[in-house]
């Protein structure tokens, strides 16, 4: 990523020379790598607002931990409106041909997965269902755009097509809408985000065994990585969670997912039986559930990036640098309509999906040098698996097992791979 801090639109913000800005800067005497006892896992070894660190050392973390870069300190004095403003406003520019046109591609993509799942053999299934579950995430980001109201100018349009989007998924249109909503708006605010939140040590303390093993199997391994399923049915069913004046809309989203579970499945069973249900249905929607998971824990979840309380919490730092910009494989991308094209997205949501590259460039140009990229790697995945679970105020994160190193951890530390 090219840091072209020359480029750099901030209104009356100034900053150091580009050669000098980070390296120039001194080290407090706590604000350095810590040593940490060789129990203590890597990435719980630094006790520093790492943004502060020389960009050489942020470079090494970086390697370290599956990054290609971690960025520098954003500095107090720049608002997220300055970052808004510094993007060319044609990126945030409907255009209704490039909306439906993701609607055509899901659809054909969908169909075009169901159709290999049918004639696959038995040993290829595994195949046929993750390019299903791939292509099973467009209706999602298709609802996504609809919920955010960057698909149309007509918000009755958006409500009956993320409605009909999120159907397939059993999805509950509004409660998400209205949640997700405030996932943007606290991103990574201690107790009021509700995306990725570390395990707060309070917490802990009140579970039982078994919920610890539940908890530490899920959110301490690659089980993680469907983890949005626990997500969805916690969060979005829940009709206590919504104000009396949220709940008719909310009630119109749990009824169109009862036509899909109750009437859509049985139908499917009918003809395909309840193995049929399980191959065309349950199983590229577990592929789903893979990407939704992954693309937002590596999205929001970085050794690096805190939860911050409400009084420290700051937006720009969120939005822009509390995000990772992840690169995965095209067809990847191509099929879930950019969603993991997420900084521009947070920096502010109106941007429909065909317009996130380029405000994400625009973004780099401008203000590269406080992000944090990467490509999808192992090694960026182990560390998120096995070290990033239980906020800690000085660290970010410590592991599960802080206190005392636990065999699950300790097999997955030596078994997964740690290519970047």
């Amino acid at each position: 990523m090219a840091l072209m801090a020359s480029n750099r639109l901030v209104r009356g913000v100034s900053s150091p020379a580009a050669g000098s800005r980070v390296a120039a800067r001194p080290l407090l005497p706590n604000r350095r790598l810590v040593q940490a006892p060789k129990t203590v896992p890597a990435a719980a070894a630094i006790d520093v607002p790492i943004a502060q660190l020389p960009a050489s050392e942020r470079k090494q973390l970086a390697e370290e931990w599956g990054y290609k870069s971690i960025g520098s300190e954003l500095p107090d004095g720049v608002s997220l409106t300055d970052i808004v403003k510094s993007m060319p406003a044609d990126v945030f520019q409907l255009n209704m041909a490039k909306a439906w046109g993701a609607v055509v591609t899901t659809l054909v993509s969908v169909s075009a997965s169901l159709y290999l799942i049918s004639v696959s053999p038995w040993y290829l299934l595994p195949f046929a269902w993750f390019i299903a579950g791939t292509a099973f995430t467009g209706f999602f980001v298709i609802g996504h755009d609809c919920g955010h109201r960057s698909f149309s100018e007509n918000k009755l349009l958006e409500d009956i097509v993320g409605t009909l989007a999120f159907m397939p998924l059993i999805y509950p249109f509004e409660p998400w809408r209205i949640k997700h909503n405030q996932h943007h708006a606290q991103t990574n605010k201690l107790v009021e985000d509700t995306a990725w939140h570390p395990v707060m040590p309070s917490e802990m303390e009140k579970w039982s065994p078994t919920q610890k093993t539940i908890y530490k199997t899920f959110l301490g391994s690659p089980l993680k990585l469907w983890a949005s399923v626990g997500h969805w049915w916690i969060w979005h069913f829940d009709l206590a969670k919504y104000t009396e004046k949220q709940k008719p809309r909310v009630l119109v989203s749990l009824a169109a997912c009862a036509v899909a579970a109750f009437v859509g499945l049985p139908i499917l069973g009918y003809y395909t039986g309840l193995a049929g249900v399980a191959k065309y249905w349950l199983m590229p929607w577990l592929g789903y559930h893979f990407w939704m998971s992954t693309f937002t824990v590596v999205h929001h979840t970085a050794p690096h990036i805190p939860f911050k309380p409400a009084e420290e919490w700051n937006a720009a730092k969120a939005q822009l640098s509390g995000t990772v910009d992840c690169e995965y494989p095209r067809w990847v991308e191509f099929l879930c309509h950019d969603i993991s094209v997420h900084v521009p997205h947070h920096v502010n949501s109106k941007i429909p999906w065909y317009n996130l590259r380029k405000a994400n460039e625009s973004l780099k140009q401008n203000w590269g040098e406080y992000m944090t990229s990467c490509t999808f790697n192992w090694r960026m995945m182990k560390t998120i698996f096995t070290e990033l679970h239980v906020y800690d105020e000085k660290k970010n994160y410590v592991p599960f097992d802080q206190a005392q190193p636990e065999p699950f951890f300790e097999v997955q530390r030596k078994v997964i791979p740690n290519t970047p």
